[in-house]
């Protein structure tokens, strides 16, 4: 598993339903994909969006929601093909992905919500280090201060 950095004209080919840039696996992108890449495509702006490459193939996206805040928190988002969940692939991208994102200046907190009856990835964050923080409509709002801080 490899995390690839995303370029904003790759960004730019996927959300316009150009392929021809990766070697998609059956399952990717799905619809979240589409919704991560688009800020991507529209500012002009890549840092810190990647695909999740397994065996040369993209199975998944993953990144973060921007830089941190006045307050060092950040957002985190992930995805993967269903046919490549549950063989330990998104925690070994969101492992890579922390250690990416914690390594950026500013950063003391990383947030992620996940709908409450997303057990698997929920499981997944916990095994990370994140605790719930609260709640907000559909969605359970974990956290993660930055190893660093």
């Amino acid at each position: 598993m490899t995390l690839v950095p995303v370029t904003v004209a790759l960004a730019r080919a996927i959300v316009s339903g150009d392929l021809s840039g990766v070697d998609a696996a059956p399952g990717w992108p799905h619809a979240d994909t589409l919704d991560a890449l688009r800020p991507v495509a529209e500012s002009g702006v890549a840092d810190g969006a990647f695909l999740i490459s397994h065996e040369g193939r993209v199975v998944g996206d993953c990144g973060w929601f921007g830089p941190p805040d006045p307050e060092g928190t950040v957002e985190i988002g992930y995805g993967l093909a269903p046919a490549f969940r549950r063989r330990g692939l998104g925690t070994a991208a969101v492992r890579d992905l922390l250690e990416w994102v914690e390594a950026q200046e500013g950063v003391t907190r990383v947030t992620a919500r996940i709908e409450a009856t997303n057990v698997a990835s929920r499981r997944l964050v916990e095994r990370l280090g994140f605790t719930v923080c609260g709640t907000e409509g559909k969605d359970v709002v974990y956290e993660r201060f930055a190893s660093s801080t």
